[in-house]
């Protein structure tokens, strides 16, 4: 077995009582008091998350635009400095290798947010798709701690500790300037449906803008927030989870983020494949339901068509706190999509609603 890696806030966590678990690869926290608890407490107030597992890559150089044009699905030509934008980036195949955000610093400097399962692959993927191209790779997962403000307060919360105009930054943009005396980048950016704000600080000064953060947000309900509220969080916001929604098999069309894939840009890597699968339309697609029990449907459970055969199986599974009932998301057969759908949890038929994601009224940003 190999050692676990650990953030710079690992004995902040330790010291504020969280439950610490093995995720991919990384030791973090799952949970403080409750998932459910911190759950609510971004939907109702805020929640401070640390995120610091999470990739960062710098890249710069006289073709840096054009290699990420080639690299990623979405087109990045309506960039500028201050804009971030989601994108998956795909094999050959259509399969996706990851999903990251790109942010633009400057025409020759951009700057890539990665997961932290897929750092390593990404990074190998990145140097090797860069070949050929004016532009240099420099992974900086090591330099950056990374934490998300996230929820109906987090503006507010954030903005008692910088004197920049956070009312100015409209939602996948970003500036720099201190937080509680600390430089940062202040992305307003995150993964649970709320208004919220992503803070890139040195990894040194990661913990004292922790602290800082914890102090200015408990008169707002601040709570610090685990994996488990993440993931819930996310999948109430029909967000996709790398390894789940989307995977080497299950590219962005299949899982209904069409919208990242923009095949009159030029040409990218996985096009050919990505426009063949639009034309003839997929075989498979990626559907989100809920129960109206509380049952959980975890993730693998054979999906069952209308006759009572195997139509597919259950991509992610958990209980909305919001909902109170449980809530997934499943890879079924483009054909069966249309039909009624249900899954057998020890014994008992349960049906499965079809819901087009969020699953709760998120606030965005103004």
């Amino acid at each position: 077995m190999s050692e676990l890696k650990r953030t710079p806030l690992r004995e902040f966590h330790a010291a504020h009582g969280a439950r610490l678990v093995d995720f991919a690869g990384w030791e973090m926290p799952v949970q403080y008091r409750s998932i459910l608890e911190e759950h609510k407490a971004v939907r109702r107030s805020a929640g401070l998350f640390d995120v610091s597992h999470m990739g960062e890559v710098d890249v710069r150089g006289p073709e840096a635009e054009k290699f990420l044009q080639h690299l990623v699905t979405n087109d990045l030509s309506k960039m500028y400095p201050g804009r971030v934008v989601y994108s998956p980036t795909c094999y050959p195949s259509g399969g996706v290798v990851d999903d990251l955000l790109v942010y633009r610093w400057a025409p020759e400097n951009y700057f890539l947010c990665i997961n932290a399962g897929n750092i390593a692959k990404d990074l190998a993927w990145i140097h090797e798709q860069a070949k050929g191209f004016e532009v240099s790779i420099t992974d900086k997962s090591d330099d950056f701690g990374l934490l998300a403000v996230q929820g109906p307060r987090a503006a507010a919360i954030v903005q008692s500790l910088t004197g920049a105009k956070l009312g100015a930054v409209r939602y996948y943009h970003f500036v720099e300037g201190p937080v509680a005396g600390f430089h940062c980048l202040i992305s307003r950016t995150g993964y649970t449906g709320e208004d919220g704000f992503e803070l890139y600080v040195d990894a040194s000064e990661v913990v004292a803008l922790a602290e800082a953060l914890l102090a200015a947000g408990a008169p707002h309900g601040l709570e610090l927030a685990g994996l488990g509220a993440r993931d819930s969080l996310r999948l109430e916001a029909g967000y996709p989870l790398y390894g789940h929604e989307i995977t080497q098999e299950i590219s962005p069309l299949t899982a209904g983020l069409g919208w990242t894939v923009k095949l009159d840009k030029g040409d990218f890597i996985g096009r050919a494949a990505l426009l063949a699968e639009k034309q003839s339309g997929a075989a498979n697609k990626v559907v989100f339901f809920k129960t109206g029990d509380r049952r959980i449907v975890r993730a693998d459970t054979p999906v069952l068509g209308a006759d009572g055969a195997t139509v597919g199986r259950v991509l992610s599974g958990t209980l909305s706190p919001i909902l109170n009932e449980a809530i997934g998301s499943a890879l079924v057969t483009t054909v069966a999509a249309a039909q009624p759908l249900a899954v057998d949890i020890r014994g008992a038929k349960i049906n499965l609603q079809l819901v087009k994601p969020p699953f709760v009224d998120l606030k965005k940003a103004p």
